[in-house]
């Protein structure tokens, strides 16, 4: 059965250098320190790459892996979601999926994804997520 959870959450994206890459490239990499509120109380730790269009404004595309840890509705563990977005002349597409096979404690057989909502500098998540019946 699919559950719903929701809350606010703070990120620190920090930009990391790429070996052999410049200052001013197009490319680029970011840890992601996030910390997560409401349903969801957890802490995350990730990795982002970006590429960025070096003529168009508001273009690019971005990948990122971060592992959560913490509590889901009062079950205690740990999962990790990937991230694909894209940015097309402004215009976001976003998907944010939990890793197969990745949920570890009594969140072990976790599937899901996660909505991530920027409004007035703020941002948000909904995530729809299921467990497999095994879960404690």
């Amino acid at each position: 059965m699919t559950q719903h959870a929701a809350g606010p959450f703070e990120v620190k994206l920090a930009p990391e250098t790429m070996e052999g890459i410049p200052a001013d490239a197009v490319l680029g990499r970011m840890s992601i320190d996030k910390q997560f509120h409401g349903d969801l109380e957890a802490t995350s730790k990730g990795e982002m790459l970006t590429a960025m269009s070096g003529s168009v404004k508001g273009s690019g595309a971005y990948v990122a892996v971060e592992r959560v840890t913490g509590t889901l509705h009062g079950r205690t563990g740990s999962f990790a979601l990937y991230h694909v977005g894209t940015m097309t002349r402004g215009t976001p597409h976003l998907a944010v999926t939990v890793v197969p096979d990745s949920g570890t404690g009594q969140l072990t057989g976790i599937t899901g994804t996660m909505n991530i909502i920027i409004a007035n500098g703020k941002h948000s998540y909904e995530f729809e997520y299921e467990l497999a019946q095994s879960a404690p």
